[in-house]
This record gives C-alpha cells, structure tokens and sequence, in this order.
C-alpha cells in the first residue's frame, strides 16, 4: 500500500497538464485530491473541486478556508509567457509573478497551519529555468529563480521551527502541456520546430516525480529534481 493511502493532497492547477497527471496517479495510490483549478467542471472525476483564480488574493485565501486538515501541498499552478525584459508587457510579467510566486507563496504559509502535528510536505513544481536563463527566459525565468529561493528559505525556516514538515522542488526542461502554447504564443512555427527537433518530457515523468518527494520515507528529503529530455542539451 502506498503510502499516500488515505492521505489528503491539496493540489493547485489540477485541471490539465502536469496538474493533471499528478492528480491521477495521487487517486491511483488511494489519495483524497483536492483539485485547485479555474475551471473545475475541467477536473477529472475522484477529484475534490475547489474554483479559485490564484491571481487574487482573496482566492487564495478562500482555498483554506474550504480546507480543514491537509497532509501534503503540491504548488503546481504555473504560466509562462515569453515575456521579455527591455520590451515585454508588465501585464504578464505581473501575472506571471502573482501566480508562480505570490500564490505559491502564499498556498505554503496557509497549508502549514492545515498539517497535523505529525508533520506534512510541500512540492513545488518549478522549471529548469530557476537553475538557468535561456536565451527566451524573459520574466518568466525569474520567477522560476524566485521558487527556488523560496523553497530553500522555507526549509530553513521549518527547520528553525522545529516543524515535522518537509519542501522541495521539482524543475523540469521542457513538457509537452498547454502551458507551452502560452509560453509560445505568436511563435507557433518555433513551438512545431521544438517538438520536431525533441521528444520533450511528458506531465507523467514530471508526475512520478512529485510523487517521488510525497512518498519519500519521513528521514528523508529531497531538495529538488532537475530533469529533461534526454534530447534538449541545456
């Protein structure tokens, strides 16, 4: 039996891609999902759905305030646009920014109070792009930077804490989700070339391993999971 039997996942962007996958194979091994989403009519069918738009704030709080005792946090909501710089719209840098950082933010320090005294775990789901800035990072590399500054400083204030709760991070390369046709936009041509020249990372590999962090034994932690296709070279 696995270990998340029984078990109650809250789980943000639970609707499609990476969300979705992971949603699965938590209801195969017996979890209770509570499925965060825009659009919960898109949830598949075992999940718990809670509407919320992570964007506001008073959203967000309401999330919690629907909840009662969680055993685990998966942060999976995310949006990417190629967003640059020097000429890019503020409008999706600050959406970008509301949901991969503020919300994610915010979802951690809410769950904390909703874990048993046994303890609990958080999963950010990140990007590769927290590790490095591609050449077409934009605004959206940062705020994949920020989460990985964000996990650390909250593991370390758990530690200081003295709370049994465990966080850390899984950062893909590229996966195959809808996500990439925000982050694509206005540039379907070289999204089409993308997945010609690579057999990108599908929402299961990234699964598994969210998976991985939530099964891990309690004496164990696992800080973060870099993967990518075996095809893309950075």
């Amino acid at each position: 039996m696995s270990p998340l039997a029984d078990k109650t996942i809250l789980l943000t962007g639970a609707s499609s891609g990476i969300g979705k996958a992971t949603a699965a194979a938590l209801i195969s091994r017996g979890a209770r999902v509570l499925g965060v989403s825009r659009h919960p009519s898109s949830l598949a069918a075992g999940i718990v759905p809670i509407q919320a738009d992570l964007t506001r704030r008073e959203d967000i709080l309401e999330i919690f305030r629907q909840v009662d005792r969680i055993d685990a946090l998966v942060n999976n909501a995310g949006i990417a646009y190629l967003s640059r710089i020097i000429d890019g719209n503020p409008a999706d840098w600050e959406e970008m920014w509301r949901v991969n950082v503020f919300a994610l933010t915010l979802c951690s320090q809410l769950a904390l109070r909703h874990f048993p005294k046994t303890g609990g775990r958080i999963v950010n789901v990140s990007s590769m792009s927290g590790h490095r800035v591609p050449p077409t990072g934009g605004f959206y590399s940062p705020t994949k930077f920020a989460v990985r500054a964000i996990t650390d400083a909250l593991r370390l204030e758990i530690k200081s804490a003295g709370l049994p709760v465990q966080v850390g991070c899984v950062s893909p390369g590229f996966v195959d989700t809808p996500l990439l046709e925000h982050y694509f936009r206005g540039r379907e041509d070289a999204l089409q070339k993308t997945r010609q020249a690579m057999a990108m990372l599908q929402p299961d590999d990234v699964a598994r391993c969210v998976i991985q962090l939530l099964e891990t034994p309690p004496h164990v932690e696992i800080g973060d999971i870099l993967l990518r296709s075996s095809d893309q070279k950075v």
